[in-house]
């Protein structure tokens, strides 16, 4: 009795919060509500899950690169190290805060997407949309690594939802902010320029593109976003386009057959991102051949420009990639799923219960909490089996490096380098947060030797196991030519619920700040060719 008594209150809240959300006088606060909800529990999740391992390294990747503000990086354009740098301007520098951001982004997109689909879906199917997104992958999981790619969720939903309303009301107004939120996206990544290309194409295939291109509204929209996005062009020719090589070379240069396999692999890829929305629609509503078709291309005006956009922004890629010998990944397709609820409720000819909405209503207000449940097993999982040193040990050698550097000198550490993604994750968890710098495993220019020299630096390598060798060596040699530091070597591990995880030794190095000026012409011909390096 008790159990069925339960059951029932459970049932009776999920409809409920079904009538709140469907009600025009009520939703809007409701889903804000819930959208908060929403947040807090995957950050709850997040904190709990990655509590064994340290943040990802995209993510203290750009922590380390928003400490210097710049138009642009030699990776990606700037917006994700503006917003973390904002962020960390209010929020302690601590892992839950960090999630917290990722959520916080993703639960602007979905409220992004609930405002966009309110133009062609209502009352219980418009629910039933927002329920389905918050079951794909890219909300939830893949969400909380907040970086150039999740950061694309609201701004690529913003801009469709401009274009989309500038597109009918030819406002001026609309088209600016379409061409707004379009730079911004462009700042966010430059795979963006997917997003405008087929919003581009969107217009053109539409019948009504006459009217369209013959208003201001176009030309409202590619100015604004032209002129938003001068700065950062500027500072792209002057920097000879250096983020395009990074992607050329880490993406680009294959064989045709390479990029071709590549782009069936982000196709079906995709695909099984979506595959629980799309099994769940397909269950429910038995489409039949009129309604498949009318759901893949509509035959009402408003409708069918919102399919095209979505299908070609979702499909371009793989048309064009191979073409250009471009390696594409599935994950990249994350932020072009915002028209995911339209294109498969907006039909009148797909018909859904009451009872189909508050079932799936129900899988999705559950899945968080259940998610939260299992999250310390998730977490104990990974430090059993053992994440990388990489991930595992950065805040646990936060610590070692500073009190070593304080055993140094009584000046501020205001730089640090070791290997890999050591270098940034190391970082983000000293109390200090010295400035990042690759003169281990990169090149130093003049001007950072200067600040070497005037600042000093404490160095990070691996005592054994892949580059160990390598790294010791370029850090013992700059030691040799610097000011005396210190040096020692630890051996450390990761402790999760009272078990050691697997521990490692690491060698320690300080340079301290140098006191007079060392002209390079006193340098021995071996120090100048580290200087150099």
């Amino acid at each position: 009795m008790t159990a069925m008594t339960q059951s029932g209150r459970r049932r009776l809240a999920i409809e409920r919060l079904l009538d709140s959300l469907a009600d025009a006088a009520r939703r809007e606060r409701t889903v804000i509500a819930v959208l908060l909800g929403y947040v807090a529990l995957w950050t709850l999740y997040g904190a709990i899950a990655k509590a064994s391992q340290d943040i990802h390294a995209d993510m203290s990747e750009q922590f380390a690169l928003g400490r210097e503000l710049a138009l642009g990086y030699p990776k990606h354009p700037p917006l994700a190290m503006v917003v973390v740098r904002a962020w960390f301007s209010v929020f302690p520098t601590a892992d839950w805060a960090y999630y917290l951001l990722a959520m916080s982004n993703v639960g602007l997109a979905l409220w992004i997407a609930w405002r966009l689909s309110a133009r062609f879906l209502d009352g219980e199917k418009r629910v039933l949309g927002l329920a389905l997104l918050t079951l794909v992958p890219f909300f939830n999981f893949h969400g909380l690594k907040f970086n150039v790619n999740t950061i694309l969720l609201p701004l690529w939903a913003a801009t469709t939802l401009w274009f989309l309303r500038s597109f009918e009301s030819r406002r001026v107004l609309d088209a600016a902010l379409a061409g707004l939120f379009a730079a911004a996206a462009m700042y966010g990544k430059y795979w963006s320029i997917v997003l405008l290309l087929g919003l581009g194409v969107a217009a053109l295939s539409d019948r009504r593109r006459a009217v369209y291109f013959s208003s201001a509204a176009p030309w409202v929209t590619i100015a604004v976003g032209a002129l938003a996005l001068a700065p950062h062009l500027a500072w792209l020719i002057a920097k000879d386009f250096a983020p395009f090589s990074y992607a050329v070379t880490l993406h680009g240069e294959g064989s045709l057959a390479s990029a071709l396999v590549a782009s069936l692999g982000y196709l079906a890829g995709s695909v099984g991102y979506i595959a629980v929305p799309l099994l769940l629609v397909l269950f429910m509503a038995r489409p039949s051949g009129a309604a498949a078709k009318d759901m893949a291309w509509p035959s009402s005006p408003e409708r069918r420009l919102a399919a095209a956009a979505f299908w070609a922004v979702l499909l371009m890629p793989a048309l064009i990639a191979p073409l250009a010998a471009v390696r594409l990944v599935s994950l990249w397709s994350m932020s072009a799923f915002t028209l995911l609820p339209v294109m498969l409720l907006s039909s009148p000819l797909v018909a859904l219960t009451r009872r189909d909405a508050a079932s799936v209503l129900t899988i999705a207000v559950a899945f968080p909490f259940v998610m939260v449940a299992l999250a310390p097993a998730v977490a104990f999982v990974v430090h059993r089996a053992g994440p990388a040193p990489g991930s595992a040990h950065p805040s646990v050698l936060a610590e070692p490096i500073e009190k070593l550097w304080r055993e140094t000198t009584d000046r501020s550490l205001r730089m640090f380098s070791s290997f890999d993604e050591f270098t940034d994750g190391v970082t983000f968890y000293m109390r200090s947060h010295p400035l990042a710098v690759h003169v281990l495993d990169g090149q130093a220019s003049p001007a950072l030797e200067e600040r070497i020299e005037r600042d000093g630096i404490a160095l990070l390598c691996p005592a054994r196991g892949s580059g160990a060798d390598w790294c010791a060596n370029t850090a013992t040699a700059r030691a040799r030519c610097s000011p005396a530091g210190k040096q020692a070597e630890i051996e450390l591990s990761r402790s999760y619920l009272g078990r050691e995880g697997k521990p490692a030794r690491y060698l320690l190095i300080t340079i301290a700040p140098r006191q007079g000026e060392a002209p390079d012409s006193e340098l021995s011909a071996d120090c100048q060719g580290v200087r150099a390096r």
